[in-house]
């Protein structure tokens, strides 16, 4: 028996301003708890990681692409860039307590593209 390859995995500068904008949003909104809700969100991301590193399609398809609106389904083409310029044919999301991670990925590679609170509407694709 062989044990499955893990894939490489990489951050978009995109996901990495989206983390760091959770970080200052968790400052902002309770600067006591912000560094141990952080860490936690951190830890979350890790164990996500090594769930998609044995199995890229963990997540769920995203969502955003089914979206109707003139609205939604631009958001959602400049997302759709976002895994073209990685290169990956795959959009999924992965549920992270609070947080929703969207990433592309192939059988070999996932780049985590945009990081989104549950609550908020869109995915950020401006970094």
């Amino acid at each position: 028996m062989t044990l499955p390859v893990t894939v490489r995995i990489e951050a978009a500068p995109n996901f990495l301003a989206g983390l760091e904008a959770a970080h200052v949003f968790f400052i902002e909104q309770d600067a006591e708890s912000a560094a141990e809700r952080f860490r936690k969100l951190k830890a979350e991301l890790r164990e996500m990681i090594d769930v998609v590193s044995w199995s890229p399609a963990s997540g769920r398809p995203a969502r955003f692409l089914a979206g109707r609106s003139a609205q939604a389904r631009l958001r959602g083409e400049a997302l759709k860039r976002l895994a073209e310029q990685a290169g990956l044919p795959n959009l999924r999301e992965y549920i992270l307590g609070r947080h929703i991670v969207l990433y592309a990925h192939a059988e070999t590679e996932v780049v985590l593209l945009a990081l989104k609170h549950q609550r908020q509407l869109w995915y950020s694709a401006e970094a």
